[in-house]
């Protein structure tokens, strides 16, 4: 696994996601073949958060609250496509195509094969969705440098990802 990968991975798990990466999205024209690899897959329950209750109960246990910058939403199960990039934040031709995002909406089960195409349309247009079942679905671009391109997705620089993750090695 990349090092990048690895630290996002990293990074969408303390904030309550579990994570899927280097998903193959496979396509069938003349046999088999691998149209892609989405970096990363990630899903949040609502409500999602880190503590661990023991036999002193919860006091004393600050509230969990995700990175603000991830823009979790309220009370809805939200996931995430991700690409990892260790340069620009951007995502790659054939991560962008409908057909691999709707594979992969369809395959990780957050909306039915029906709605799929629809939600990846509307994906690609704006960057987020609503699926059938009533989850919310993003485009995220985690990379060193911000791409400036204003591409329908969000971008997240590597470095506040660390410094993120270093904030809360030092908290716990």
């Amino acid at each position: 696994m990349d090092s990048a990968v690895g630290l996002v991975q990293t990074y969408l798990r303390v904030n309550g996601y579990f994570t899927v990466v280097e998903y193959p999205v496979v396509e069938s024209r003349g046999g088999f073949r691998a149209a892609t690899d989405l970096d990363v897959l990630a899903f949040r329950f609502p409500g999602a958060g880190r503590l661990i209750p023991g036999e002193r109960g919860q006091r004393g246990h600050p509230p969990f609250a995700a990175d603000p910058l991830l823009g979790v939403p309220d009370g809805h199960p939200d996931m995430l496509i991700g690409e990892v990039k260790e340069g620009e934040a951007k995502f790659n031709r054939s991560g962008r195509r409908a057909a691999v995002i709707a594979a992969a909406l369809t395959r990780f089960g957050c909306c039915s094969a029906e709605g799929a195409g629809a939600t990846a349309a509307e994906l690609l247009q704006s960057g987020r969705a609503s699926t059938d079942h009533d989850h919310r679905v993003r485009l995220v671009a985690f990379g060193s440098v911000l791409s400036g391109s204003r591409g329908p997705y969000q971008e997240i620089p590597l470095g506040h990802v660390l410094r993120y993750l270093e904030s809360w090695v030092e908290e716990h």
